[in-house]
């Protein structure tokens, strides 16, 4: 089965099977992938896994008939957006209906207020979440209320596979820099609505009706609203529009004498132009750059492997068993070997690789065919093994006991030892001979500190 490249679709749907196969996996048939885990791939990195489990996902989907319920989210996602940008149209239509009102002289700038002040706040408060990274300001009110969908609330034992995959949709698609990105474009969607209806709606009333414009002032100085509009003429003059000159201005102060044909038009012009010019072409500019960005975290995410969920379907589906055997040299003794891996790993870890213990005791058991070229203890033997890193011309792998504790310490000795080598840096968990269990949480700290180490969960491997 040939798969091509992985669109954000598919990522989705993963993390939708992810919450429901951690909370509901006994509830779902497994008939079809079973041979599949079986036979496991020789490849190990992260585009061969995410290949295989992509097919899995498909099979998974399939065999359950998950589909509608996996497209469910999105279905409601898109109906609530068409209906608040109906909200937005009946609010553009009233603002300009209840500023033009019933008489026949318009007052133009409590019209711009009413259309483009809410605009202009709206877009204040966006720019600065984007720059601060505030989810709440750059979300908006419509995501606030999106808040309050009953599959965002506290995750119950009783939750259905539909409840999950809501939520796996929910935290994949509008949460982090993928729902900051398409929150925005709903935004910029809904602010365009309400600014395109009002304008529209006054394009028909000026059409079919005589308005004189009026403006007029009880706190400011006369002469700052004309000052203001000889200010938000000048940019409009580059598009030909020709706004009001003084004479009209002033002629067009509340009291004045009814205006005339030439006034009204200019005046005319001047409120279109305005909109457009300080509303419109804002707003789908902020629109485009939103939809751009959208889709360029969508096309960098990437699932996080270091989740339980993740790592235990990675060592179903990739191939990385070990006959393990015991090493039972005394830790203080330095082995100068390099390590051979077993024909069978293929193109995993690469065949001569220097093997570094950290803190390694003798009941440590290590896979056939690999043994310890050095083992890091106090700062005499780190001093050594990163003379032998550096002069070796190849891949280093690090072996830990996976039944400590990964603390600071063993963090900051695998980072100042990762320092040394240009080449590919693998870390093994290995087992211990008394056979001391390890705790699933054990393992993800492992995993975190690998991530932390900006080693990739395609080379971490467990015994």
């Amino acid at each position: 089965m040939t798969i091509k490249n992985n669109t954000f679709s598919d990522l989705v749907r993963l993390e939708q099977l992810r919450h429901i196969e951690t909370s509901k996996a006994e509830a779902l048939s497994y008939t079809s992938i079973a041979e599949m885990e079986t036979h496991a791939a020789t490849d190990f990195n992260y585009t061969v896994l995410l290949k295989r489990l992509t097919i899995r996902a498909r099979h998974l989907i399939q065999d359950n008939a998950l589909a509608t319920t996996l497209q469910h989210p999105q279905k409601l996602f898109i109906r609530a957006s068409r209906a608040s940008l109906i909200v937005a149209a009946i609010l553009g239509a009233l603002a300009a209906a209840n500023a033009v009102g019933e008489s026949s002289t318009l007052n133009i700038y409590w019209l711009l207020a009413v259309l483009l002040g809410f605009n202009l706040i709206s877009i204040m408060l966006w720019m600065t979440g984007i720059s601060f990274n505030l989810q709440g300001l750059s979300a908006g009110v419509i995501a606030q209320l999106i808040c309050w969908l009953p599959y965002r609330h506290k995750e119950k034992e009783s939750d259905s596979i539909s409840s999950l995959a809501a939520r796996g949709w929910w935290e994949t698609c509008l949460t982090g820099a993928v729902g900051k990105w398409r929150i925005s474009v709903l935004t910029h969607q809904f602010w365009l609505t309400y600014l395109a209806t009002g304008m529209a709606l006054l394009i028909l009333l000026m059409m079919a009706k005589q308005y004189d414009f009026i403006w007029g002032t009880t706190l400011l100085p006369e002469s700052s609203l004309p000052e203001l509009t000889q200010l938000l003429s000048k940019p409009m003059e580059f598009f030909g529009l020709i706004p009001p000159d003084s004479y009209q201005i002033a002629a067009s102060r509340v009291g004045a004498a009814i205006q005339d044909a030439e006034t009204r038009s200019a005046w005319a012009k001047f409120l279109l132009g305005a909109l457009l010019l300080y509303g419109i072409l804002p707003r789908l500019a902020l629109l485009l750059v939103s939809v751009l960005m959208q889709k360029l975290v969508e096309h960098r995410f990437k699932l996080d492997l270091y989740l339980p969920y993740y790592i235990t379907l990675r060592q179903r589906l990739m191939a990385h068993e070990f006959e393990s055997s015991v090493i039972d040299a005394d830790p203080q003794i330095v082995i100068e070997k390099t390590i051979t891996a077993p024909r069978k790993l293929g193109r995993g870890i690469p065949q001569n690789a220097l093997a570094i213990g950290i803190e390694l005791d003798d009941h440590i058991i290590w896979p056939n065919g690999m043994s310890c070229s050095k083992n890091v203890i106090d700062q005499t033997s780190f001093s050594e093994a990163a003379k032998v890193i550096k002069k070796f011309d190849g891949s280093l792998l690090i072996g830990v006991a996976a039944h400590r504790l990964p603390d600071r310490g063993v963090q900051r000795t695998i980072r100042e030892l990762i320092a040394n080598t240009s080449g590919e840096v693998w870390l093994i968990l290995l087992r211990s001979r008394a056979a001391i269990p390890v705790a699933d949480t054990r393992k993800l700290a492992w995993f975190r500190m690998a991530e932390a180490c900006a080693i990739s969960a395609e080379h971490v491997i467990t015994q």
